[in-house]
């Protein structure tokens, strides 16, 4: 059974509506998981544009060899794929310039958390997408829900498998139109087992691993919980806008510290997807002994630079040899509600030694809620 579930976020209210202006709307088809049908559907929505005129074209689509989705493509046009030379390979990707110059109303552009090739001019393709949008031109595209940045660790918990390449939420956020097309488990594995989704030889293989029916089902219940509290959000906004801008910062301040050593990555995720919900501030703070760290440590910290760079929050880098005391002050200036923290002593010897920073910070802070996050690994 196929379920499609059409939600508008923006004021516009409709695809057909849609009006060339300074910046194109975004429509993203969203599934739990590779197979579901969003290549198919996005496909046959330009298609019956194109039957009613309007200016549609096709950057790029994955059809997977799937001859169902490739039935959809029907009279479309499409821009040629631009190749690029690398390391002595022709690689073809997405033709960033061909789209803008040809500048359609519309334009498909497929697999969205895809990583171009290093030599081209934007890493992410979400990065064309972007700037794409920035010309004026509508844009539609289809993502998985395990590509989102703050789901990765939710994601790598329930299915074991760690999703390299991701987008930043705000991509979602963004979004015009979402269109979740929903699959039951049984109706998708039955798919692949006839060999619709995958090739032979990778059918066993797909079954007995991502696509178990305890994975699908925890990544249906996902996508629509997510793209339900996305809509709830945008609705509240939009009917009280001043309302809810006065209440951003009022009630929640959410802050992370992390240290070099923990599972810091699994730290921000977390407390970003806490002051998403709570529609909070949201802040992450390291304190290292020295600004001068080694490679290991240096490296460690652009990684997590990066990350609060996708997230759309800074890391601030403060110097101490006591690590609770610039929390403190950080926290008591700009009124932080909430710290969100890792396990500050590996046993109870190390504690006794060096005292609880979670133990020191609530002494020293008024009214802050202080978390301590167990290592998920554990």
């Amino acid at each position: 059974m196929l379920l499609k579930l059409k939600i508008y976020l923006g004021c516009d209210s409709n695809m057909e509506d849609y009006e060339k202006g300074a910046k194109g709307k975004l429509k993203i088809y969203i599934g739990a998981a590779p197979g579901v049908g969003k290549s198919y559907q996005m496909l046959h929505d330009a298609s019956d544009m194109e039957k009613g005129n309007i200016d549609i074209v096709i950057g790029l689509i994955e059809t997977y060899g799937r001859k169902g989705t490739e039935e959809q493509m029907g009279s479309l046009e499409i821009i040629p794929l631009k190749e690029i030379d690398y390391k002595g390979l022709k690689l073809k990707e997405l033709d960033l310039e061909g789209v803008i110059a040809r500048k359609p109303e519309f334009v498909v552009i497929d697999e969205l958390a895809h990583t171009n090739i290093p030599t081209s001019k934007n890493k992410k393709r979400f990065e064309d997408v972007l700037e794409i949008l920035d010309n004026g031109i509508n844009v539609m595209t289809a993502v998985n829900i395990q590509h989102l940045e703050s789901l990765n660790d939710h994601v790598n918990r329930m299915t074991g498998i760690k999703v390299k390449e991701t987008i930043p939420d705000k991509i979602i956020e963004s979004a015009d139109e979402i269109e979740v097309i929903d699959i039951t488990p049984d109706s998708l594995r039955e798919r692949i087992n006839s060999g619709k989704v995958y090739s032979k030889d990778k059918i066993d293989d797909a079954l007995h691993h991502f696509f178990r029916i305890g994975n699908l089902n925890a990544l249906r219940e996902l996508t629509l919980r997510e793209v339900a509290n996305e809509v709830d959000e945008k609705l509240v906004v939009y009917k009280n806008k001043k309302r809810v801008e006065g209440l951003i910062g009022a009630q929640e301040k959410i802050l992370v510290c992390v240290n070099l050593n923990f599972n810091a990555e699994y730290l921000i995720r977390r407390g970003f997807r806490m002051a998403k919900r709570l529609k909070a501030e949201f802040y992450v703070l390291t304190v290292s002994k020295s600004y001068n760290h080694g490679k290991e440590d240096s490296k460690k910290l652009d990684e997590l630079k990066k990350l609060c760079e996708k997230l759309g929050v800074k890391l601030k880098v403060e110097k101490s040899k006591h690590r609770e005391r610039p929390i403190i002050e950080f926290a008591t200036d700009n009124n932080i509600t909430q710290i969100i923290i890792g396990p500050s002593a590996r046993t109870r010897f190390h504690e006794i030694l060096r005292g609880s920073i979670v133990r020191t910070i609530m002494r020293d802070t008024k009214y802050i809620d202080v978390l301590v996050v167990a290592d998920p690994v554990h």
